[in-house]
């Protein structure tokens, strides 16, 4: 059983960099660059989404820990979920709310790039007691997101057509990759994942509603743009949080965490954006 189990921890690790790469490729090869720069010419819509994501997702995380008794690997799940923004599935959750779809997509890019460059800053700060390397998580982020969505952006624009052939078969293999890391963390972690029911469970729900509360918040009067505001920052980038989960924490907790906050998040997200369109 040990060897399945160093088996399995291994198909994991490499289903992390499977969806992350692919899902950040295929992202790029997706958009062009008036997809990404025209929403963004509105500064205030642009200071208030970094505000509510990481300034204020991050007090709220730092109010639930204090006020909810965690162990330290779903503190530190949650801590790196509140340091991460930009889920590339914001825009499909937008489609769905019948929010600004166009300010979707350059809302995730935004957060995307920025989680990659405070994340590192940050997460030292929130998590007393534990090392992390910060230049390290810089690098991989850089490696794991950062440079898979530019080619993807640069082969777009040079060859669209290419672009538009391998996007789907990369965006597949991703989601089967994160099918596959979900199976087998389930498989690795059963317990751990059962005693998440209780004070675990309860903090993660109260991290996703504050994050969404957060995000319609500072939306704006307008409907469309407040509804991307709230889901975007309700919904955090689980790419940026395995890179770093998986390669500087050992508990399998901080895993678990993740994935649970993950599919919490997709079961109160994808009702609440069908609620929002119906309005």
């Amino acid at each position: 059983m040990g060897e399945f189990a160093q088996i399995f921890t291994l198909v994991a690790k490499v289903s992390i960099l499977v969806f992350v790469i692919g899902s950040m490729l295929s992202l790029g090869l997706g958009l062009t660059m008036p997809q990404i720069v025209d929403p963004l010419r509105d500064m205030r819509r642009v200071v208030l989404a970094l505000l509510a994501n990481f300034v204020l997702v991050p007090f709220l995380t730092w109010l639930i820990l204090k006020g909810i008794p965690l162990d330290t690997g779903t503190k530190i799940g949650l801590v790196l979920l509140a340091t991460a923004a930009g889920a590339p599935f914001l825009p499909k959750l937008a489609q769905i709310a019948k929010g600004d779809v166009a300010f979707s997509v350059g809302l995730m890019l935004l957060l995307m790039v920025a989680s990659i460059i405070y994340l590192p800053l940050v997460l030292p700060l929130m998590l007393e007691g534990v090392e992390v390397d910060a230049a390290g998580i810089a690098r991989s982020l850089a490696l794991m997101m950062l440079l898979p969505l530019i080619v993807g952006l640069v082969v777009r624009a040079h060859a669209e057509e290419l672009a538009k052939t391998i996007s789907p078969f990369l965006l597949k293999l991703s989601n089967l990759a994160l099918v596959l890391l979900t199976v087998l963390l389930v498989l690795l972690n059963l317990r751990n994942i059962l005693s998440m029911i209780g004070l675990d469970g309860l903090a993660i729900i109260a991290f996703l509603l504050a994050s969404i509360g957060a995000g319609m918040a500072l939306g704006g009067r307008s409907a469309p743009v407040r509804n991307v505001m709230g889901l975007g920052t309700g919904q955090r980038n689980i790419s940026a949080a395995l890179v770093v989960a998986g390669q500087n924490f050992d508990d399998p907790k901080v895993l678990v965490t993740l994935i649970v906050t993950a599919i919490v998040g997709l079961l109160i997200l994808m009702p609440l954006a069908s609620w929002l369109g119906r309005r």
